[in-house]
């Protein structure tokens, strides 16, 4: 039974005690539940560990029949996927930018992992490319099934994920860089470019 729940941003309590500690699943749709498992399962190793199906989206109650599928990753989070035959056909995924930026990494141990799972995905004929990116390195392709950029990365710089003063100064320059360009009127994306580049590790 799904419950709707609703008050004034006025009323908000105090955030739960409980952390949003890890990823339970991410779910994408399928035009294909076959050949989904048959890449996901088959190729990439995840294991298929659940389906549901139902004549309703539960938590909207919008009228699709869906059949809904479980990915299990080696840390017990699940990557999901829903097929239902009402959907209308979705724009291209491939837009400038929108391609090169949304992706789902997916980690291993080592290096020497990352280029294992590089080779067995270019002898199943894949498109792959490699990058170190310093504090992780890491390698590119595509779901052949759903279009999905995906990765498989490990972690270079232990530490790339616990700097969070850093990360806030960088989200209030970007903000302002951004502002200030856009008040003056100027080329938005020549200040970032030059914002960026002047933050580039190294630099």
């Amino acid at each position: 039974m799904t419950t709707v729940h609703s008050q004034p941003d006025s009323l908000a309590t105090a955030r739960p005690s409980a952390s949003l500690d890890r990823l339970h699943h991410l779910a994408y749709v399928t035009k294909d539940t076959a050949a989904t498992v048959a890449f996901y399962e088959g190729v990439l190793g995840l294991p298929l560990v659940n389906a549901v199906m139902d004549a309703e989206v539960p938590s909207t109650r919008a009228p699709f029949p869906y059949i809904h599928v479980f990915f299990r990753l080696g840390s017990g989070e699940t990557l999901a996927f829903f097929e239902s035959p009402d959907l209308e056909e979705r724009p291209s995924l491939r837009l400038p930018g929108y391609e090169d930026f949304e992706h789902l990494a997916i980690s291993v141990p080592t290096r020497a992992d990352v280029d294992g799972w590089r080779n067995h995905l270019v002898s199943s004929g894949l498109d792959v490319v490699t990058d170190d990116h310093g504090i992780i390195y890491s390698i590119y392709f595509r779901d052949p099934v759903n279009d999905i950029r995906l990765e498989v990365t490990t972690t270079i710089d232990p530490t790339w994920n616990a700097q969070p003063q850093r990360a806030a100064e960088a989200v209030a320059a970007w903000t302002a860089a951004r502002d200030a360009a856009t008040a003056a009127g100027a080329d938005v994306s020549q200040a970032l470019r030059g914002l960026a580049r002047s933050r580039r590790p190294g630099s």
